[in-house]
């Protein structure tokens, strides 16, 4: 097959080959996913940097 005699390097070109399209498969399922909830001490940090910069 294609000049490949030994059947460990062709599974090697074969898993390769499908990790990359596992890699695809599972970034097209998982580009929509929402970002994480937004914690309570998130928000309460966020003013607190706003405030910091505000003074300097």
């Amino acid at each position: 097959m294609l000049g490949i005699e030994d059947k460990y390097v062709w599974l090697a070109y074969v898993l390769c080959i499908a990790s990359a399209l596992l890699c695809v498969v599972y970034s097209l399922l998982m580009r929509n996913r929402g970002q994480d909830k937004v914690q309570q001490q998130d928000i309460k940090w966020t003013a607190e940097e706003k405030k910091v910069e505000k003074e300097l």
